[in-house]
């Protein structure tokens, strides 16, 4: 019973940090927005930490669902043009800015709670896609292709312009 209740309320929650943030997350507000109680959140999670930590485990869970739904790239170029279509896809902006912010967060407060390795975890999900992709290009050529992509998902979330943003996306990738 408790099991299922869990995944209710981290189902609801999940809506809500998507639409929301993280950043400022309070336990009544979310509370009150999804039906339940702040005592019954840190009875099922353990405490906030333990609520944001699987609020990011099932973002980077759905991130790797739907990269995986890519399917098989023919290279490196290939792969990039899917991710970027991917990434720059409107329905998928509720999580990217999730996962943006849980990046950042990762990388000024990593060392502990919640946010400890999302960052590096999330490289290295990323950077598995592409050798996925192409085995043979090197590790820097993925970091160079991962970084493109990265810094133009970083442009697009803050401007919403993807017309510009996939035209540098293609140039860069041209260019590599």
């Amino acid at each position: 019973m408790a099991d299922g209740r869990r995944a209710q309320l981290l189902d609801l929650a999940y809506a809500y940090v998507r639409e929301h943030g993280l950043s400022g997350l309070s336990l009544r507000p979310l509370a009150a927005a999804i039906g339940s109680s702040p005592r019954v959140l840190l009875f099922l999670f353990g405490s906030k930490e333990g609520l944001v930590t699987a609020l990011l485990a099932r973002a980077r869970a759905d991130e790797l669902a739907l990269l995986a739904t890519l399917g098989e790239q023919d290279g490196l170029p290939a792969a990039a043009r899917a991710v970027w279509g991917w990434l720059s896809d409107e329905a998928h902006r509720p999580l990217l800015r999730l996962w943006l912010e849980a990046y950042a967060r990762s990388t000024v407060d990593g060392d502990g709670g919640p946010w400890a390795g999302f960052a590096r975890a999330t490289v290295a999900d990323w950077l598995a896609v592409l050798e996925k992709a192409d085995p043979g290009a090197g590790a820097a050529r993925r970091t160079a292709v991962l970084a493109v992509l990265r810094g133009a998902l970083l442009d697009l979330l803050a401007t919403g312009d993807t017309e510009r943003t996939t035209a540098a996306v293609r140039l860069a990738l041209e260019s590599s």
